[in-house]
């Protein structure tokens, strides 16, 4: 999702939006079918109000007419409600104000994932597993996610006191926090691969991303990093400005990066590369996959457009419509596609969207086209389509308006229903929360802070395996041996990164579920071809 924010007009939101209110609209707007339609739409909710059966909700009438409305617009176009909007915005902001925890809810009891970087409760010590059992003196068995947020979130200054049950510890214990503003991060992780790659993952373009990713790869670079594999899958986009300026990082000169045409031409715009960076000579490969759109296609033409570097992974969602957000009176607010993003080829991000019945036939379709594994170098993966043709600096040709395509496919393998059953109900979480109140010391003396000793010493035991199905069993996850077999390696390496997530957060997390990735592990193999396509020494 990308947009810019402004502030809309008390006027217009009554002309477009309020309409009840009948405000000067003849002053407004001179089109008479404009006027007629919002005539009809006053008399229609007029009636309503006044002469249906029972009570009507107003506010819920007007709601609902809006998104019916944007519904016959495109998919992107999209109302945000009050309650809705102070969230939304925070994961775009890029902070919050709280006590800075992950956090689930675990068989009734509020469970700390982890300690959020940075953040109050890192600092007094609060650690991945402890239970909070009160809020305020107040037990919090069976609390809810939503009043989790209430409680614990709250003005920066502002002090709550929590009672944890921890595991080794036989009293409970109680911190007060002073609650404070809490960095939500957007590169959920950064470190080494191996000796020579570095690896980043981007979970979506916030206000503070570039600053992040500049930090990592400086980061990287002290650890001798002369190779990049910047990771976009899953990744669903965000600020159009950061998308620029993090291309901008790895494209030299003042080359086109992306530009935007809509019907009025106040939303024409076209964005250049601007600042020389020390990354525009590392070879670099970009991981995408079917939930990688916007701001995150946006950087990944941009590369491939000017064939700075490979494209890994599955086709990308194909969202290239431009939102503006449109603040309105009452702390809602209006999301409304004005322009396309195109690629500095020409190539339209967005795939087809009209000939569709519906938003859900529209979401639901990504995915289906079946693509052919292996090197898409030429695009010949696309070459009996009926999207148009574009060429890259180098002359390869490439198609728009249906997302962007990888230079080498490679599919991500599907978990069997079995799996998916196990994710569904979580039961990989919750099931080494439990193995860890026995085990916890015993990898703590052993592995202390060695991620690395870690990843080569500890095996999931055949044991460990057993345990697992016949928990999940009690958690109604049927067991089926067939599907069981099939992704054993894929399971066990989830439990294993489970503990690792315990004690190296998203590091320890990325690091041992990427050993299995076959996107990851083909991407490490192509720096040679990323090198020589980018002309690099």
């Amino acid at each position: 999702m990308s947009f810019k924010s402004v502030k809309f007009p008390y006027l217009l939101f009554t002309a477009v939006i309020g309409i009840v209110l009948g405000v000067f609209l003849d002053k407004v707007f001179s089109e008479d079918s404009l006027r007629d339609s919002i005539r009809k739409f006053n008399d229609v909710l007029t009636f309503t109000e006044k002469y249906y059966v029972e009570e009507v909700d107003t506010q819920k009438l007007v709601e609902a007419a809006i998104n019916g409305m944007l519904n016959e617009l495109d998919p992107h176009s999209v109302y945000i409600a009050p309650e809705q909007f102070t969230q939304v915005e925070e994961s775009f902001r890029g902070d919050f104000e709280g006590i800075g925890i992950e956090f689930q809810v675990v068989n009734d009891t509020l469970t700390v994932v982890s300690a959020i970087s940075g953040g109050p409760s890192e600092a007094l010590g609060i650690l991945s597993g402890d239970r909070i059992v009160k809020i305020e003196d107040a037990s919090v068995i069976g609390i809810s996610n939503d009043d989790v947020r209430k409680k614990l979130r709250g003005k920066a200054g502002s002090e709550v006191k929590v009672t944890i049950s921890r595991v080794g510890v036989s009293k409970l214990i109680d911190y007060k926090i002073v609650r404070d503003k809490i960095p939500l991060y957007s590169v959920d992780t950064h470190f080494m691969i191996n000796e020579n790659t570095g690896y980043v993952s981007v979970s979506r373009f916030s206000e503070t991303t570039y600053d992040e990713l500049v930090d990592a790869l400086e980061d990287l670079n002290k650890s001798k990093m002369n190779q990049l594999v910047i990771d976009l899958r899953g990744n669903p986009g965000g600020y159009l400005n950061q998308a620029v300026k993090i291309s901008d990082l790895f494209i030299s000169g003042k080359k086109k990066i992306v530009y935007t045409e809509g019907r009025r031409k106040e939303f024409d715009e076209v964005y250049y590369a601007a600042e020389s960076s020390k990354f525009e000579d590392i070879p670099l490969i970009i991981l995408i996959n079917r939930g990688s759109a916007s701001a995150s296609e946006i950087v990944s033409g941009a590369v491939q457009d000017w064939d700075r570097g490979l494209i890994v992974g599955e086709t990308s969602f194909g969202k290239g419509l431009v939102q503006r957000q449109f603040d309105l009176p009452d702390n809602s607010a209006l999301r409304l596609t004005i322009s396309q993003y195109f690629t500095p080829s020409g190539r339209l991000i967005q795939r087809d969207y009209k000939n569709k019945k519906n938003k859900e036939e529209y979401y639901s379709e990504v995915g289906e086209d079946e693509e052919t594994e292996g090197n898409n170098i030429d695009h010949t993966a696309e070459q009996d389509s009926v999207r148009p043709e574009y060429k890259t600096e180098n002359g390869r040709i490439v198609y728009g308006g249906g997302g962007i395509t990888p230079d080498y496919i490679v599919k991500s393998e599907l978990v069997t229903p079995y799996t998916q059953n196990l994710l569904r109900t979580n039961v990989f979480y919750t099931f080494i929360l439990s193995y860890l109140d026995k085990n916890t010391e015993a990898i703590k003396n052993k592995y202390k802070e060695d991620l690395i000793f870690f990843k080569k010493d500890f095996k999931i035991s055949e044991e460990i395996l057993k345990n697992f199905i016949e928990y999940a069993k009690t958690k109604e996850v049927t067991y089926n041996e067939e599907e069981y077999n099939k992704d054993k390696e894929y399971i066990a390496s989830r439990l294993k990164a489970q503990i690792a997530r315990n004690y190296w957060k998203n590091e320890g997390w990325y690091s041992v579920l990427l050993n299995e990735d076959d996107q990851l592990n083909k991407a490490l193999t192509l720096f040679n071809e990323a090198k020589e396509l980018a002309k690099l020494k």
